[in-house]
């Protein structure tokens, strides 16, 4: 499920999130990274997620004053679905 944010607010030099929902968003679990720069999702987070092996992520990220603050995870083709229902009605009313 992907949590919807209705707003990001800066704070200090972090970020926080303002969901719809008050359970909707937090922490997870907590990862390191490797000296390659690799990172492992915990098997449970990986099932309750749905990412199987193979499964493409979209990485985004938030800045403020020139640094990356906060990132998240999309499965692709989650994100491909959010980018038609916002698109989709626009270019009808452009077509």
């Amino acid at each position: 499920m992907v949590c919807e944010v209705k707003r990001m607010v800066m704070e200090n030099d972090g970020c926080a999130c303002e969901p719809e929902e008050s359970t909707c968003c937090r922490v997870e679990a907590l990862v390191s990274v490797d000296e390659r720069g690799q990172m492992v999702l915990p098997k449970e987070l990986r099932e309750k997620v749905g990412i199987r092996a193979g499964d493409k992520l979209a990485l985004t990220s938030w800045q403020k004053d020139g640094r990356v603050c906060c990132i998240t995870l999309t499965k692709a083709e989650e994100l491909t679905e959010m980018v038609k229902a916002v698109i989709g009605p626009v270019m009808k009313e452009i077509l």
